[in-house]
């Protein structure tokens, strides 16, 4: 795969490289007391030269139109669809420490992640990357009194021909570790795929 570092990018997150930019896709939600839901999601990679990557991801539910005219109607399928509200938001801080742990494969670098969201939750995940693949595990969740009952998260993110594919396993409301939600996400940024270098 072909792959440009981004002008600035600090050199200690080049790890990290590939996920830079504007991402968009579909996924789907669902957990016990939650109704499985498709959604739309953008996600933001960003930098500003310092050594690590902001972050920035809205999901929208996707809203079925009122009657089934909405979807055959030659008319209305030429028309902009109008974004579903919006089921969570968060942002944060990715970056590759200093030190490495002990542990880690010699192609994998270390990964810390910083993760706020505006329903009460603050998340520390800790990981590795390498090859295309980020996996990260919860350290610390945070919450406010009025937050919903989050006690650990995994991820998963991988660079898959090109797209940005993710995962994200969930224990809340007093259920295991369980999967929650995942996507797959494309550049919506112009930025060349390993599809459109071939």
């Amino acid at each position: 795969m072909t792959f440009i570092i981004p002008e600035g990018l600090a050199p200690e997150v080049y790890p990290l490289a590939w996920l830079v930019g504007r991402w968009h896709g579909e996924g789907v939600v669902g957990y016990p007391g939650i109704d499985e839901a498709a959604f739309t999601q953008d996600v933001d990679f960003t930098h500003d030269g310092g050594p690590y990557l902001a972050y920035t991801a809205t999901i929208r539910l996707v809203v079925a139109p009122d009657d089934a005219a909405g979807l055959t109607d030659p008319d209305a399928a030429g028309a902009p669809a109008q974004p579903g509200p919006v089921w969570s938001t968060e942002s944060g801080y990715w970056r590759v420490p200093p030190e490495r742990p002990d542990g880690l494969d010699d192609g994998q670098a270390p990964v810390e992640v910083l993760l706020a969201d505006p329903a009460g939750h603050l998340s520390l995940y800790l990981g590795a990357v390498g090859n295309g693949r980020i996996d990260l595990v919860s350290d610390l969740v945070a919450r406010t009194a009025s937050a919903a009952e989050v006690t650990a998260g995994k991820r998963l993110y991988g660079l898959v021909h090109g797209d940005l594919m993710w995962a994200f396993d969930l224990a809340a409301f007093g259920h295991p570790m369980q999967t929650y939600a995942s996507a797959r996400l494309v550049r919506a940024d112009g930025t060349p795929t390993d599809d459109e270098d071939s």
